[in-house]
């Protein structure tokens, strides 16, 4: 069976530094790469049209979707599909627990639920650190996503990180470890 990862935490939580060290890891992990509808940071997204969205939607082939800072962004059941190709192990970003279900639901796969926690705080210092334009948005996020999780103690995590106390490294052999012991 197929095998992913979703990564679910606040923004500037460490997402995307771990996905990295994931990746030079072990080069069967692979960045998935949402479609984006919308305008702004493009690196590390599918850039796809209104068009494309509304023909997607009617196929069916919306996992699911999340409209957020203004922009629509997209887990697609083909692109999902293409990122498990030989054995390739795909790294999910989402920020919403429901995301994580419906991927789980709607796309059958061996998937490793992954919580990446950090503080308010180095949510803000890592968004200006890293030149985020809209900090005050991510950290509207930071609270939705604190809420998200208060509001869904049920959610069974399969590993809980703290990226305020633990390296992107760390992290990833963490993670690592789980995946090759349930291959």
């Amino acid at each position: 069976m197929s095998q992913g990862i979703l990564l679910y935490g606040p923004p500037a939580s460490g997402k995307d530094t771990i996905t990295t060290a994931l990746c030079d890891f072990n080069d069967a992990y692979r960045a998935f790469m949402r479609l984006k509808v919308g305008s702004g940071r493009t690196r590390g997204y599918r850039m796809g049209t209104a068009d494309e969205l509304v023909e997607l939607e009617a196929r069916g082939g919306v996992i699911y979707r999340n409209d957020r800072y203004g922009n629509i962004y997209l887990v697609d059941r083909p692109g999902l599909a293409q990122a498990m190709q030989d054995g390739s192990i795909p790294i999910l970003h989402l920020g919403q627990i429901a995301g994580i279900e419906a991927v789980v639901e709607k796309f059958p796969a061996s998937w490793t639920s992954v919580l990446l926690w950090c503080s308010r705080e180095s949510t803000a210092n890592r968004s200006k650190g890293r030149g985020d334009s809209d900090t005050e948005a991510r950290l509207s996020a930071w609270d939705a996503t604190a809420q998200d999780i208060e509001t869904r103690t049920d959610f069974a995590w399969d590993l809980r990180l703290d990226t305020d106390a633990i390296s992107p490294a760390e992290a990833a052999h963490e993670i690592d470890l789980l995946i090759r012991s349930g291959i």
